[in-house]
């Protein structure tokens, strides 16, 4: 445990040791910023900002960030049918395998490929999320990933850690995890930690040892999340109380909701702040996605996005394994869904045609995710912020992205 005490007092200063309490407080629209600005970083149109949708223009600084947003504040409903382009935050993805034919444990350079895929579909920062296996392998991939975190690449989405889903879960829960399981280590946790910033652990806290875990782990300042559980309503909540904060992708993988046995996604609807959900449409139907809204106010969307995201139809890698895209989704060889080839301009798309406003489903695909990770200076749009930023048509297709002040050309454009 005093490796923990240690590690607490060593985190980087952008790794907040917890959650924030409240909101970040929202700046006025217009602060005294005296920042010299280029004509060509002014974005006009409907920006959504902490307040309310404003109609007028948004200009970025020369270091990226937000300068002012000046204009003049509108209703959403007045918006569709507008001739100007819809100007939200840009999208935080807490769960990316991959995309664009590359796989996060292939090390490498595959995340730059990975990041760069996913700008283009309007993900301005990400998690780079691993598998289950052996820790050599694991620590291939996370030798590769610390350089990636350390520093944006030109036309790349911002790669702020690593989600670790694995290998602390549960065996009889894998989803399309490779077996190779086991307890949460500290000794390994911290060694792969010193290879590149872990922000986000997925365990399933009925295993030996992991409940205990918990809070020297949020203490030390990692974000928990329960996930490839078979653990039951109880084992939940007590893992909430012990400090983990949400549900890694709710309803999958993970034991399910009876009436007379709750399990994991019944601790999730009845506790959860926070938990991160799959919006493809596939994953998880249509209802439980609106009864997942109700219950947990801090539900925020992910794409568990795979090296077949962007990608034709075929056989791709997700770890040791192959998984095989085909008719929208990935499936290993026995038919179980295999991460997806999702992402998030498709998520926001998909929210809104369940009926969510458009201020809200934007609101699940960026500020929910930042807040979750206590990013306050990301996922909206105001001054002071990182210039994250995606702008669209009337029908929701992207029509420009800004990574940190960076103009990235949108994919199909």
């Amino acid at each position: 445990m005093k490796q923990l005490h240690d590690l607490a007092h060593n985190m980087p200063h952008n790794m907040p040791h917890n959650m924030p309490q409240n909101p970040p407080q929202n700046p006025p629209l217009n602060p005294p910023l005296n920042l010299p600005i280029a004509a060509d970083r002014r974005i006009a149109g409907h920006i959504l900002t902490p307040q309310g949708f404003v109609s007028g223009v948004l200009t970025i600084d020369q270091d990226g960030r937000i300068a002012a947003i000046a204009g003049q504040s509108c209703d959403e409903a007045a918006l569709r049918g507008s001739a100007l382009p819809l100007v939200l935050p840009g999208f935080i993805d807490l769960h990316v395998h991959g995309g664009g034919g590359h796989d996060v444990m292939a090390g490498g350079n595959a995340m730059l490929h990975i990041a760069r895929l996913h700008a283009c579909h309007g993900t301005t920062a990400l998690l780079a999320t691993t598998m289950t296996a052996p820790h050599d392998e694991l620590a291939l991939a996370m030798a590769a990933l610390g350089p990636c975190c350390g520093q944006r690449a030109a036309g790349a989405a911002r790669v702020l850690g690593v989600h670790l889903e694995g290998p602390f879960i549960h065996p009889g829960r894998l989803g399309a995890q490779p077996d190779f399981t086991r307890p949460a280590s500290m000794a390994e946790l911290l060694g792969l930690h010193a290879l590149a910033p872990i922000r986000l652990i997925t365990l399933a806290p009925e295993l030996p040892g992991n409940l205990a875990c918990i809070q020297p782990l949020r203490e030390a300042g990692f974000v928990v999340q329960i996930g490839h559980s078979n653990g039951s309503y109880e084992d939940g909540v007590a893992a909430l109380a012990a400090g983990a904060s949400g549900f890694t992708h709710l309803f999958n993988a993970m034991s399910g909701f009876h009436h007379r046995a709750p399990g994991m996604v019944g601790a999730a609807l009845a506790h959860a702040s926070f938990a991160e959900l799959i919006p493809d449409l596939l994953h998880v139907h249509p209802g439980a996605i609106r009864a997942a809204l109700r219950a947990i106010p801090g539900l925020y969307c992910v794409s568990d996005a795979t090296a077949a995201t962007g990608m034709p139809d075929g056989a791709y890698p997700l770890g040791r394994q192959t998984v095989h895209k085909c008719l929208g989704g990935v499936r290993l060889a026995d038919g179980t869904l295999a991460g997806s080839t999702l992402t998030m301009d498709q998520a926001l798309r998909n929210l809104v045609s369940l009926g969510l406003s458009l201020a809200e489903a934007s609101m699940r695909v960026s500020r929910l995710a930042a807040d979750f990770l206590g990013l306050a200076e990301r996922g909206r749009l105001q001054p002071g912020a990182w210039a994250d930023v995606v702008v669209l048509d009337q029908g929701l297709q992207l029509q420009q992205v800004w990574v940190e002040g960076e103009a990235i050309t949108p994919a199909g454009r």
